[in-house]
């Protein structure tokens, strides 16, 4: 068993330590928060001990689980470390690319494992197409959300668009080529709604809108590449895969003919991938323990997370250096 304990009994916080406890071979210790009402709802929901400060928490544990603000991460993270404790660490990883390097690189020399909580990696719908081979020529997507005051304590590009951004950076295989984005500020002090245009070094472009002040919610992946179109809806949990073949499959009931060119047929075939009902946030903790115990490496590294930090820093850069609306 692993004792892990939590840090941040907020919203996420509290869901985290509901989890855990559902989850064999994890042994949960205790948490620690300073907000005393959000700990004392945490103590009567769980049963679970309240600790004095973080560094009695980390003390106690083999794996810290930090599910605070962003500013607190780096801080956080590294005392976890320096302590040789495994991390999972939410995303994103810390505020600057700066302090993000230094985290793998204080990892590595301890030889302890870090994780960042990326979780639409493991949403049903993206890990029913994630092992099929795909090659994008170009990405569009739309994450909408209605007004949350929560998420205002950092931009609208950290709060939702890096979740894309990652799994972008999962399936085009090509470095980014160049980074041109837009944003409006318009509840809060930082840009709340965004929209980026990235295109990589093998002609690859993703073009992704962000927005936390929509009247309805929406998280949907489109993504095209020769002879195939892919859907990804995040928020409904399914996708839909529209394929051109040479020869048609009768065992298809959407398969179809069409005419591609002057006197050239091919033959469509529409699927959607079953999906299983996962709770995302659970099994990213399960997959963590997993890697900790086979010494494997995690399926968000701290290196990923730091490469979509990177990616989304620099789309926040374009947006300051045009202005906001």
């Amino acid at each position: 068993m692993l004792k892990i304990g939590v840090l941040g009994a907020g919203f996420l916080g509290k869901i985290h330590l509901k989890l855990i406890r559902e989850i064999k071979g994890y042994e949960l210790i205790g948490f620690f928060d300073p907000n005393d009402g959000n700990a004392a709802l945490a103590e009567k929901e769980f049963g679970v001990r309240r600790f004095a400060d973080a560094d009695a928490l980390m003390d106690a544990v083999d794996v810290v689980d930090i599910v605070t603000p962003t500013l607190t991460h780096f801080e956080l993270a590294s005392r976890a470390i320096k302590r040789s404790k495994h991390i999972f660490i939410e995303k994103p990883i810390a505020q600057t690319l700066e302090e993000a390097r230094q985290l793998v690189a204080l990892a590595e020399e301890a030889h302890v494992k870090g994780m960042v909580g990326h979780v639409e990696r493991f949403n049903p719908a993206f890990l029913a197409v994630k092992d099929r081979k795909l090659n994008p020529m170009f990405i569009e997507v739309h994450r909408l959300a209605q007004f949350n005051p929560r998420g205002t304590d950092v931009p609208v590009v950290l709060d939702l668009m890096i979740h894309d951004i990652d799994i972008i950076l999962t399936m085009v295989k090509s470095s980014v080529k160049k980074i041109v984005a837009s944003g409006v500020s318009v509840i809060s002090d930082s840009p709340d709604i965004a929209n980026a245009r990235i295109e990589f070094d093998n002609g690859c472009v993703a073009n992704l809108t962000s927005s936390r002040i929509s009247l309805k919610q929406m998280r949907k992946m489109r993504v095209f590449q020769r002879d195939a179109y892919i859907s990804i809806d995040f928020l409904e949990k399914k996708s839909e895969i529209i394929e051109l073949h040479e020869q048609n499959d009768v065992h298809n009931p959407y398969s179809m003919e069409i005419q591609v060119g002057p006197g050239k047929t091919k033959f469509m075939h529409i699927s959607r991938p079953q999906t299983e009902p996962v709770n995302s946030i659970k099994l990213e903790l399960e997959l963590f323990l997993e890697a900790i115990i086979n010494d494997t490496e995690p399926p968000v590294s701290l290196h990923a997370g730091t490469e979509a930090l990177n990616v989304a820093l620099q789309v926040m850069e374009k947006i300051s250096k045009f202005g906001l609306g």
